[in-house]
């Protein structure tokens, strides 16, 4: 779970870099990176932190150039530390690159320990670097060559985009797990993991890069190469419960409404005889709405959230409890005395923070908690670009239905079907991945699941 941005042949590449990279800050909140090019060199700037608290004006003048791509890091692969941050920059016989990546690819440790036996040497625990150094062995003549050459040596998840001095490059693996979108802002090519970034900046959204798709921006124009095998698509459903803004449009579909849908279907399949429905927020809101229309239950913001929060915040030393909850969220006393409710969230992990909340809510004086969540239970991690906890700290894979309820101390719990989120998605159902709910991987690998 990456946000990437790039920008081709634009007087003010790295500012409008700076803003697509704040608009995908929900991908990532762990590092931000600016490479951009100015057809000579690449010059780059990376750190660890928000993209508000990582570049400065002065540090964007110093990005020069009318090319450039960025990325915003949530680590799925390697360790929360500066090296690992991308964009990922090198110099090589060829010149420079550097790249960008939101996935996982699975055969990574296997490819890294070959490339290792042979000589090279790794600068981080990236998967992403693995592409690198494929990319730098290849013989093909042009980077966009060699870059298919790599591609189609590694497996598992990767949006991605390249920078060298005078070229952009955008690439989507075959299955398509995770978003790529095509825009434009004064005839210069844009590309963004979420068309949202768009919108910020003014740029008009074009089309979705295609699952298996390369494409090649340079002052030629932009042209697209399909150079791999045919895949069944498996494009991740969990951008649609959870990670993608909901003001984004990917997949060929409206994020909020297809989480209204959800909404609106758990309240068919799981409905509740209650005085109100409330939101969990944020990511709960829009499949609440839709939960609250097909029940014809007033809506009530009975959980208010705290917008304003860094990175870091000082507990007292008499420790508060649920300090870390209840900093983030605060219910609303006067609304929640006596009342029966329905709280609607998108999705439980591990379930200690839905347990805080309900627990917030008993103090408040509710006096009846019915938990709808708008997505099936989550019984297996993902290998595929985000980043879930080992099947035994997934509460779903180890405990029943009626255990998790008992352990959140809610007065009833549901779960939105695989059947009915399958139905919410209609003809394109079978474009996606289930595994975090089936445990069906669309490519064998060995890894650790427990």
């Amino acid at each position: 779970m990456c946000g990437i941005f790039g920008i081709y042949n634009h007087l003010e590449a790295s500012n409008l870099t700076y803003l697509g990279l704040y608009a995908l800050q929900h991908r990532g909140q762990e590092s931000a990176g600016i490479v951009s090019s100015d057809h000579r060199h690449l010059h780059h700037y990376r750190q660890m932190g928000l993209v508000s608290e990582v570049f400065t004006k002065d540090i964007l003048k110093r990005l020069f150039g009318k090319s450039a791509i960025g990325h915003v890091r949530y680590s799925t692969a390697g360790s929360s530390e500066i090296k690992n941050a991308q964009p990922f920059l090198v110099d090589y016989y060829k010149g420079s690159l550097a790249i960008a990546h939101n996935g996982n690819l699975t055969n990574a440790p296997l490819i890294k320990s070959e490339l290792e036996s042979k000589g090279s040497i790794f600068q981080s625990n990236m998967d992403t670097e693995v592409i690198v150094h494929l990319i730098a062995r290849s013989k093909e003549k042009s980077t966009i060559e060699r870059t298919v050459h790599a591609l189609k040596q590694v497996e598992g998840a990767y949006s991605l985009l390249i920078v060298t001095e005078n070229e952009l490059i955008a690439a989507r693996d075959p299955f398509g797990f995770r978003p790529l979108v095509l825009g434009q802002i004064k005839g210069a090519p844009v590309v963004a993991s979420e068309t949202c970034a768009f919108d910020l900046i003014g740029a008009k959204f074009i089309r979705e890069i295609e699952p298996g798709e390369i494409l090649l921006i340079n002052e030629e124009g932009t042209k697209s190469f399909k150079p791999f095998v045919h895949k069944q698509h498996h494009q991740c459903i969990f951008e649609f419960i959870y990670f993608a803004r909901p003001d984004s449009f990917l997949f060929k579909r409206s994020v909020y409404e297809v989480r209204k849908s959800f909404g609106a279907q758990l309240a068919k399949e799981a409905p509740a005889d209650v005085d109100m429905v409330v939101p969990i927020p944020d990511s709960g809101f829009p499949a609440t709405l839709g939960f609250a229309a097909e029940s014809k239950i007033p809506l009530e913001l009975g959980m208010i959230r705290n917008h304003y929060i860094g990175r870091t915040f000082i507990e007292p030393e008499q420790r508060i409890r649920h300090f870390g909850v209840k900093i983030k969220l605060n219910p609303v006393n006067n609304l929640l005395k006596g009342k029966r409710i329905a709280t609607v969230d998108d999705s439980i992990v591990r379930a200690t923070t839905s347990q805080k909340i309900n627990k917030m809510f008993r103090k408040a004086g509710a006096k009846e908690i019915h938990v709808r969540i708008s997505s099936p239970p989550i019984t297996h991690p993902c290998f595929f670009g985000i980043d879930t906890p080992k099947k035994s700290e997934l509460i779903a894979s180890t405990h029943n239905l009626k255990e998790i309820q008992k352990f959140i101390h809610a007065t009833s719990l549901h779960y939105l079907s695989l059947e009915g989120l399958r139905k919410c998605m209609k003809e394109d159902a079978e474009s996606f991945c289930y595994a975090c709910f089936t445990g069906n991987y669309p490519i064998p690998f060995q890894m650790d699941l427990e």
